[in-house]
């Protein structure tokens, strides 16, 4: 049977491969470990649609993954659940505030009752925890465009990601080099082929830029 760490590596590969590629920059083993139990939380939520047709069920099985955050944030793991034991063991060892989590789940609930995007709760405040989770507190407002930035590309508004993508760049020279690898992914866009994924986030984590 795998291990926790090694079934959540592949789960996170195979649900969200830009940011999982993004994470083989990360050199400490733990703090990638870390990136990852925050990543697999995100890929629970986001296979609940594909799992389920019903927008009231899917609402219900968020409903269930917010209740899940009082034990996340209480400290009180939910056992045989490797998502949510890696993610209580993360939060209280990186000090990760739970309204981000919060307001990513109402987003999702939002969006399977035919809500826009809400880019700030699906990109901006999971890339700010995952900064966090790399080089502690004091980069959110450092990230916020680049956050923007992703959320633009990946649901199609690539015109305005081109024209912010200058101020978010300008904003990342105030980043430590070891949080860029949770930032490296927005450089990426939704036509970026596939061979050209790997030597395209070389280049953005050496240049600090997306």
């Amino acid at each position: 049977m795998a291990e926790p760490a090694s079934s959540l590596d592949d789960q996170v590969r195979a649900a969200d491969p830009d940011r999982w590629l993004s994470s083989r920059f990360v050199g400490d083993a733990q703090a990638r470990a870390d990136l990852i139990a925050l990543y697999a939380f995100e890929a629970e939520l986001m296979s609940i649609p594909t799992r389920v047709t019903q927008p009231l069920l899917a609402e219900m099985r968020y409903a269930w993954w917010r209740e899940q955050m009082d034990g996340v944030f209480a400290g009180t793991a939910r056992k045989g659940h490797p998502v949510l034991e890696a993610l209580t063991d993360l939060v209280a060892r990186r000090g990760l505030e739970r309204a981000p989590f919060d307001a990513l789940i109402e987003a999702h609930i939002d969006r399977v009752h035919g809500q826009p995007h809400d880019l700030e709760a699906f990109y901006v405040g999971p890339m700010q925890a995952a900064v966090r989770v790399l080089t502690g507190a004091g980069h959110d407002d450092t990230v916020a465009d680049a956050g923007r930035v992703r959320g633009l590309s990946q649901v199609g508004r690539k015109d305005e990601a081109a024209a912010l993508r200058s101020a978010a760049n300008r904003a990342l020279r105030n980043l430590p080099a070891e949080a860029f690898p949770a930032v490296a992914h927005a450089a990426l866009t939704s036509d970026t082929p596939e061979p050209g994924k790997r030597l395209k986030l070389i280049w953005a984590t050496l240049n600090g830029r997306i």
